[in-house]
């Protein structure tokens, strides 16, 4: 069993559980699956999709790019889901409405070698991202916008333009600073309007400037969009390879890049530039 404590990405893509028709297609289309046993299933599907989990390494879906997404801990379901777990190959979760590191530790006394992705939804999770960051067993986070809205008492995540409001913005930056204090990767959420490709590639694009590893989606179509929004351009790319080779003429010290001061803080952006691009290929 895998124990690798990163994810293919940048897009992870969710899979209704209780679809096992739809498991092959998108561990083709996706880095990553997200096999959802909490919103995408109602209620009077939850035990269908258990039982088509436990068949889902036979549709191709690997370990190392497989999450499964349990019920709340709270919830009636949860139990039901860590036993189903049990029985199949797959060890990370993501774990809804995380508020606590005792969550996490329940999750690690049920199933070994666990690895949680950390949901950050409620207030409360939003709250305590820090400390869930600091957990062994999480090995990223991620956030939700309406599942927050609606605990608080809003509407809508989203200004009539699209843009998030602020309480929203508020989070998803949190929750990115909290992962990256404690050295784990975060991905943005999902973005609900399948036809805004555009909207959904702006999105990404700042995702991907703000240090997000990747986001989360809810069709094979917006794979694509996710991929290109996270691959550095390649001007990005030719500006990175410049500041190194200009860092490696002048030695210590700042120095210009395209009449732009360049210093360290600079230099470990190009190198994270060179780094994505090395890892899509």
């Amino acid at each position: 069993m895998s124990t690798e404590r990163t994810l293919p990405g940048p897009a992870l893509l969710f899979c209704p559980a209780d679809r096992p028709d739809r498991y092959a297609k998108a561990a083709a289309a996706a880095d990553t699956v997200i096999l959802d046993l909490e919103d995408a299933v109602a209620r009077d599907g939850k035990d269908a999709a258990r039982r088509a989990l436990r068949t889902a390494s036979d549709a191709g879906l690997r370990p190392e790019a497989t999450i499964v997404r349990v019920n709340a801990t709270e919830t009636g379901e949860h139990e039901a889901d860590i036993r189903a777990v049990l029985d199949t190959p797959f060890r990370t979760l993501m774990l809804p409405k995380a508020e606590s590191v005792d969550q996490v530790e329940r999750l690690g006394s049920a199933i070994d070698d666990v690895r949680v992705v950390a949901l950050c939804e409620s207030p409360l999770g939003v709250v305590h991202a820090e400390e869930l960051a600091a957990s062994d067993a999480v090995i990223a986070m991620t956030w939700g916008a309406e599942d927050l809205a609606a605990a608080i008492g809003g509407t809508s995540s989203r200004r009539d333009d699209g843009r998030y409001r602020d309480v929203a913005r508020h989070a998803r930056a949190r929750v990115l600073i909290a992962a990256a204090a404690f050295g784990k990767p975060a991905y943005d959420t999902v973005h609900l309007d399948i036809a805004d490709e555009d909207g959904l590639a702006q999105e990404a694009a700042d995702a991907a400037a703000s240090g997000f590893a990747g986001a989360l989606c809810i069709h094979p179509r917006q794979v694509a969009v996710l991929r290109g929004a996270f691959a550095p351009s390649a001007d990005a790319i030719a500006w990175a390879h410049e500041v190194m080779d200009a860092a490696s003429r002048a030695g210590n010290g700042v120095f210009t890049v395209r009449g732009r001061m360049v210093d360290e803080p600079l230099m470990r952006q190009a190198r994270s530039i060179l780094n994505a691009a090395a890892n899509q290929g």
